[in-house]
């Protein structure tokens, strides 16, 4: 809020995904940024990352995955919710 991001990126190796992506999601929504663009990664198993993706999360990237591949689907994301 205070630095006029565009996204939010958590990254958790702890297995408390279920717990604390749910928490950020409620805060952004108390503050009125319920449409910040949140995305994820970590060690989180699929069934988990089907239930993130319902509550708002927008994409969950696992182990092993570029930093490229990660910065251009949020290039690509951000400039979509730009245009629409």
């Amino acid at each position: 809020m205070q630095e006029d991001a565009d996204a939010v990126g958590l990254s958790l190796l702890s297995g408390a995904h279920l717990t604390l992506f749910p928490r950020v999601m409620a805060e952004l929504k108390a503050r009125s940024l319920d449409e910040m663009l949140v995305f994820g990664g970590g060690v989180i198993p699929s069934k988990d990352i089907v239930i993130l993706k319902s509550q708002g999360v927008a994409e969950i990237f696992g182990p092993g995955s570029s930093l490229r591949v990660i910065a251009e689907w949020l290039e690509r994301t951000l400039d979509e919710r730009e245009e629409s």
